[in-house]
C-alpha cells in the first residue's frame, strides 16, 4: 500500500499532489493493477487533509480510468502507466540516487537539483521531437 505525503506549503494542491503519487507508485511499479489505495480516512488521518481533498483526487484517478472505487470495499488500482523493465527501473534509480549524493556534496539543494534535471529532461524532449521531425 502506498503512504501518502502533502507539502501544505508547495505551489501544488493537496489533491494533485495525491494524483501524482499515485501516478509515480504505478509508473515505478510500487502500485500494480488490484492493489488497494488507503482508505479516505486512513488519508485524511496520515496527511491532515479535508476527506474532500481525498475524494477529489481519487475521483479524478477514476475518471482517468487508473482506479476504480468499490462500493463498501475501497479503492484498487485497475490501471497501469509505463512498461519499464522493472529492472532496469531499479538500476537507473540507483544510478539516480548515486548522482543525487554527488550532486549535494557539489553543494547543490533541492531547487538547483529540481533545475538541472528539468533543464535536462527539456533539452531531451526537443532533441527527441526533432529526431522525429527527421525520421
Amino acid at each position: 500500500m502506498i503512504d501518502f505525503h502533502v507539502d501544505k506549503g508547495g505551489a501544488e494542491p493537496a489533491y494533485a499532489q495525491l494524483v501524482r503519487q499515485v501516478r509515480e507508485g504505478m509508473r515505478l511499479g510500487l502500485l500494480r493493477a488490484g492493489d488497494q489505495l488507503p482508505t479516505v480516512r486512513e488519508v485524511v488521518a496520515s496527511c491532515v487533509v479535508n476527506p474532500s481533498t481525498v475524494l477529489k483526487a481519487y475521483r479524478e484517478l477514476e475518471l482517468s480510468g487508473l482506479v476504480e472505487a468499490r462500493q463498501g470495499a475501497g479503492t484498487f488500482v485497475s490501471g497501469s502507466l509505463g512498461s519499464a523493465d522493472p529492472h532496469a527501473m531499479a538500476r537507473l534509480r540507483l544510478r539516480l540516487t548515486n548522482w543525487l549524493a554527488e550532486a549535494r556534496e557539489a553543494g547543490l539543494e533541492g531547487e538547483d537539483i529540481q533545475a538541472l534535471f528539468g533543464s535536462v529532461v527539456a533539452e531531451s524532449s526537443v532533441t527527441e521531437r526533432g529526431r522525429g521531425a527527421s525520421a
